[in-house]
């Protein structure tokens, strides 16, 4: 049933009217004293979110920022541990290492689809979502913007940006070295070691290795199955050329190899809730993930008159494969099959192929006066080859399925086999200008032309689709404006109010998916899936109050989507669709408060609300009025920090964090919901003045058991459970 929009309004005012929620201010590097991290409490974070230093209670978006001693205090290792700390957004793990999926504001990102948010590490805009579910080590500061922002981030900016910057090397001789251990024999390493080679020449070297068993069973087995090997190395190199010339070089590669494809199916047992977590993983084959990154880029900065000049190249590949059990995920042979006592079922694989290339200029005006502006233009060349198949289940493993079927292959020789070369051309024009009308008030324009073509190529075998061969194109492209209008007369307060334009690419789906979902019900699915749109109204607040050390941020937000993308699985197939809901309203907020009580215990509390309605979908006109999937009515997170003095070399930090996610629907049916989640986190840690650091730690404190992913006809992948362990830092210098 609609509600009506006043009432919605309403509630929205009530949710924000009794919520609190966090803004981070911690930049320090070095551990603090008691009175030191009371002092910093009050320090405003720097920010880069419109592609300039400015005041983070002075830039007209919703920003969740952590520094850099934030980021240690709270453990942030993965993406999920500081998306879980923002009001508003969440993100689900499952299926294997590269897929995770981001919802903000209602926008979410689904399966081979590109993700609502641009996410940036360096500057450099990343090229596939599988690049963004990796450990976090050596990070100075993370920005989370929320609401479109696409003139300056491009076409997958429509949610928000992200926006990582790792620490920048400098004359400073460091190194450093990190312990971490844990249950389900959790054992890690990080590194660091930079310095000067010379007057101008700085470097800064960091690796990242970890072991981990699992602590997931599968119950047929007996053995976890989210194990997880991962390695990773990054250097970043800045050469001072001159005066007015900056090079900065940054490599990085990464291997993972772990656990996938961990579903149940619950109509087996008579179950289809999300919320029930009685069924356990017992598939016959152990799910494999295997993915490789390597990223390169190159920036320079040229110093000219009123203007810096910056050339931004860069360059990734990302290859994954990840295999496991198909539908029904159970043993073989099995009575319980659908196909019956002791028939066998299936295996899937999926292969994933991405390679880019991008180019960024950009012109940036240094004059602080009541005129800015920023204007550049970026290209984009990507080739992605991704394959799905399925095969015979022998009982004898599974077989490496990439770029060609296993027709003769006697471990699971391939019955289904699809593939496709995808060559995107992507390139756009920026701009933005910044205006003081007065003293007080600045408006902001700010536009951006993306066009993008698009072109795929059936790469499979005849034998497995008459289409082979077929070539299909179509170009997407999007002018996305933003107006912005910002008063900061009030002492220490800030109001704004912005209007944006968020547009993410439509694309294909892999060749023959519309005629095989046909063949099993599933009518009106289409190879092609249509641009996602969005216009978006926001307000907002922000507070700072020095004399009481605290800061309250406030935004409330009204969106329309257009052609929002949502994901169906074809079982059948193998294959992952995405298809278009014509029309979603999402409205809500959020706020934001920290403040530090008796100059050591300081309190941040963050809260969110969505109010989701599907207003038109043709493919299923009876969701009309139901909510989005994927979209939790509420978000709401509360940590509590305190700082002691032990003598004079000691200190230590006591840290507790509540999150909590409101209830959630998977599919636009609304067929099952996943209800209320807690979630605890814990943290102790003692600092040495020396250089040395202890920190215990726990996440899911309390050992919830919940299913992190839900999918249509009673598909579900169980979230990891309690984890605890001990973490040792030395810094030598």
């Amino acid at each position: 049933m609609n509600s009506p929009k006043p009432f919605r309004l309403s509630i929205l005012g009530m949710a924000i009217s009794t919520c609190l929620a966090q803004q981070s201010a911690f930049a320090q590097n070095q551990p603090l004293t008691a009175s030191e991290a009371a002092e910093s409490d009050v320090e405003i974070i720097e920010v880069t979110s419109r592609q300039r230093s400015e005041n983070i209670q002075n830039v007209p978006i919703a920003i969740t920022a952590f520094g850099q001693q934030e980021i240690e205090d709270l453990g942030l290792e993965r993406a999920a541990d500081f998306i879980s700390l923002t009001p508003n957004m969440t993100i689900v793990e499952a299926q294997n290492a590269g897929t995770s999926f981001i919802t903000v504001r209602g926008l979410s990102q689904v399966r081979n689809g590109e993700s609502p948010v641009a996410i940036s590490v360096d500057g450099v805009l990343q090229i596939s979502p599988n690049q963004f579910n990796v450990d976090l080590f050596d990070i100075a500061q993370i920005e989370v913007l929320k609401g479109p922002q696409g003139a300056l981030y491009g076409r997958n900016a429509i949610g928000g940006a992200i926006n990582i910057t790792t620490v920048m090397p400098s004359d400073d001789p460091m190194a450093y070295v990190e312990f971490d251990a844990g249950n389900g024999g959790l054992l890690a390493m990080t590194a660091a070691y930079g310095g000067a080679l010379s007057d101008n020449f700085f470097y800064r070297l960091t690796a990242s290795t970890k072991t981990f068993d699992g602590l997931i069973d599968n119950v047929f087995l007996d053995t976890p199955v989210d194990f997880q090997d991962d390695n990773n190395i990054r250097g970043r190199f800045v050469w001072e050329m001159s005066d007015t010339f900056t090079a900065d070089l940054r490599l990085s590669y990464g291997d993972t190899e772990g656990g996938s494809l961990n579903y149940v199916y619950q109509p087996l047992f008579g179950i289809n809730d999300a919320s029930d977590t009685s069924v356990k993983i017992e598939a016959n084959n152990l799910g494999i993930n295997e993915r490789e990154i390597q990223s390169a880029s190159l920036k320079f900065d040229w110093q000219l008159p009123g203007v810096t000049a910056s050339l931004i190249a860069a360059n990734d590949n990302v290859e994954e494969y990840f295999s496991g059990d198909q539908f029904p995920y159970t043993r073989n042979p099995s009575a319980t099959s659908p196909f019956g006592p002791n028939v066998l079922d299936g295996v899937q694989t999926q292969y994933l192929d991405t390679s880019a290339n991008s180019l960024e200029f950009r012109l940036t005006s240094t004059d602080e006066g009541p005129f800015r502006w920023i204007a550049g233009a970026y290209m984009l060349q990507t080739d992605r080859y991704i394959s799905s198949a399925t095969g015979l289940d022998l009982g004898l493993g599974i077989g490496k399925v990439t770029t060609a079927p296993l027709t003769t292959s006697a471990i699971s020789p391939t019955l289904t086999f699809l593939a496709d070369d995808n060559d995107n051309q992507a390139s756009a024009l920026f701009a933005q200008v910044n205006f003081d009308l007065n003293e007080d008030t600045e408006i902001t324009f700010a536009g951006r032309y993306d066009k993008d073509e698009r072109e795929q190529t059936n790469r499979a075998p005849v034998e497995f689709d008459v289409n082979s061969g077929e070539v299909r194109s179509k170009t997407f492209s999007k002018f996305q404006p933003k107006v912005s209008l910002s008063y900061t007369g009030f002492d220490n307060i800030s109001l704004y109010g912005t209007y944006a334009v968020g547009f993410r690419s439509g694309g294909f789906n892999q060749s023959g998916v519309g005629v095989a979902a046909s063949n099993v019900g599933l009518d009106g699915v289409s190879d092609v899936y249509e641009a996602e749109e969005t216009d978006n109204l926001e307000v907002g607040l922000k507070a700072f109050f020095p004399a009481i050390k605290s800061r309250l941020n406030v935004s409330i937000f009204d969106s329309t989507i257009d052609n929002q993308h949502y994901y169906v699985f074809v079982g059948a197939v193998g294959a992952q669709v995405l298809v278009n809901i014509d029309e979603v309203e999402l409205r809500g907020g959020e706020i934001e408060f920290g403040t530090t009580l008796f100059e050591n215990l300081s309190i941040n509390a963050s809260a969110g609300i969505t109010d989701s309605e599907i207003t038109a979908y043709q493919l299923e006109p009876s969701t009309i009025g139901n909510k989005a999937p994927y979209v939790p009515d509420y978000t709401f997170n509360l940590g509590v920090q305190y700082t002691m003095e032990l003598g004079s070399d000691w200190v230590s930090q006591w840290r507790l964090d509540w999150e909590r996610r409101g209830e959630q629907y998977w599919d636009p049916l609304n067929s099952t919901a996943r209800q209320e989640l807690d979630l605890l986190s814990a943290r102790i840690g003692f600092f040495n003045n020396d250089n040395l650091s202890v920190s215990l730690w726990a996440k899911n404190l309390t050992d919830e058991e919940y299913n992190a992913e839900w999918v249509l006809g009673g598909f579900a992948h169980p979230a990891a459970p309690r984890s605890y362990g001990v973490e040792v830092r030395w810094d030598f210098f």
